[in-house]
């Protein structure tokens, strides 16, 4: 399937689902496991495909000095990123106020959702963290998708590669062919992204009902406007210092923006991702170590939801938050946010714990519970883009961006605007030369 077909097949399908959700809601609820079985699909392929693309990207380049410089300058950038995105969701929450005046009945939410939350107990010291970067066993690792565990074993596996030398070429180049075989698996599998499109958006309208939108415009609003502001001012100004044009980045990940969007599920677009990043001159080995590093270390969308949603919470219940007490919650969350993408609700759960270390009513968390998958798909979205952004941030630094290879990108695109719009006016020219009669 072209990605132009497919990009429209998407469209037209979340397209279908809002509308079945709104006027079919108790069937349209039915519809999840469409979206499930698409989700587990991509699932069974991201393991592999980061593994095998990682080995090749490393040990393939055969230098293997620069991977500690890589490693430092992701975590540097990933880090200056973070503290924007938590500064604009600080700014927003203090001005627009999205929780004040807030008329929900709170009697009628249930609780315990919440209450289950705050037994989760998540371990955020570092030496939990450095432990939890080594795999007891790369097959576990492979099987639970612990992106990161499977980042250090690979680059482990293309150090001895490359110490071997040329007798490890066998294993590099069965490396190389399960990279090309598993990109062809990826293009069968989003086959089944329509599909899994529909049933996510139809379920999300189905179980919550279009009146949702309504009651929480507010907050909702204020979310998103969050994150545009995020995107239409930290990640253009970081194009523009790396001279990289906004737009066309946007247009050479709008497949996987829109999968992300539409499932709220960043793993849904990581494979279409990382072969568009590689394809608009980002090198592969820096593709395939930032990529997935950047689902647990540059969640840019998650941490400004994070900030803001904290000060919504203080918000309902009218507890008015010090400078000193908001710059110290922005701080514990550019810590708790990251190492915990593989725990369900992961937001949520965040949210509950730092409202809880802080001494802060969990209330709030329920209401969040009911617009959390609309709020989800936005800040999934701009984690999305910003990770895509990282990695051409990385490779510009490492002074191995393809610029060449970009400007093709971009000349590609605008050809085929060209072409369409040629045989848009010689349709309309045919139309007009055929006289009255001779249909």
């Amino acid at each position: 399937m072209k990605n132009s077909k497919l990009t429209t097949f998407i469209f037209l399908a979340l397209a279908a689902g809002i509308l079945f959700g709104w006027l079919a809601p108790s069937w349209a609820v039915k519809m999840q496991p469409l979206a499930d079985v698409f989700l587990k699909m991509v699932k069974m392929i991201i393991a592999p495909l980061i593994f095998a693309t990682l080995v090749v990207g490393i040990a393939g380049h055969g230098d293997v000095k620069n991977l500690g410089k890589i490693g430092l300058k992701t975590i540097i950038y990933f880090e200056i990123a973070t503290t924007f995105a938590l500064i604009i969701g600080l700014l927003s929450a203090n001005i627009l106020q999205p929780g004040a005046g807030f008329d929900i009945d709170l009697n009628t939410i249930s609780m315990s959702a919440v209450e289950n939350m705050e037994n989760v107990k998540i371990d955020h010291s570092f030496s939990h963290m450095l432990l939890d970067l080594v795999p007891t066993s790369i097959f576990k690792a492979l099987a639970e998708g612990s992106l990161l565990q499977i980042v250090v074993f690979a680059i482990f596996f293309s150090l001895a590669i490359c110490a071997v030398g040329q007798k490890a070429r066998p294993v590099l180049d069965f490396m190389q062919s399960t990279c090309d075989v598993m990109f062809k698996f990826t293009e069968y599998v989003m086959y089944f992204a329509p599909m899994g499109v529909f049933g996510a958006i139809s379920a999300t309208i189905g179980q919550n009902g279009i009146g949702i939108l309504s009651s929480y415009a507010k907050l909702i609003g204020v979310t998103y406007l969050s994150l545009i502001i995020f995107v239409a001012t930290i990640l253009t100004i970081v194009c523009k210092i790396i001279k990289v044009p906004f737009f066309a980045l946007l247009r050479a990940i709008k497949e996987p923006s829109l999968l992300a969007f539409s499932t709220a599920s960043s793993e849904a677009a990581l494979p279409k991702a990382m072969e568009a990043m590689e394809k608009f001159g980002v090198p592969k080995n820096i593709v395939s170590f930032v990529m997935p590093t950047g689902y647990t270390f540059n969640l840019d969308g998650t941490t400004l939801y994070l900030t803001l949603t904290t000060l919504f919470c203080a918000q309902v219940v009218g507890i008015e938050l010090s400078f000193e007490q908001q710059i110290l919650i922005m701080l514990t969350l550019m810590l708790t946010s990251k190492g915990v993408a593989g725990v369900p609700r992961v937001s949520l759960v965040v949210l509950t714990g730092t409202l809880h270390s802080f001494g802060l009513p969990v209330v709030g968390v329920a209401i969040l519970l009911g617009i959390d998958q609309l709020l989800d798909m936005g800040r999934t979205t701009v984690n999305l883009v910003g990770n895509c952004i990282a990695t051409t941030v990385v490779a510009r630094w490492e002074d191995e961006f393809d610029y060449n290879k970009m400007n093709k990108f971009i000349k590609s695109i605008s050809t085929k605007k060209n072409k369409k719009s040629l045989v848009e006016q010689k349709n309309v020219l045919v139309e007009e030369t055929i006289p009255p009669g001779n249909y």
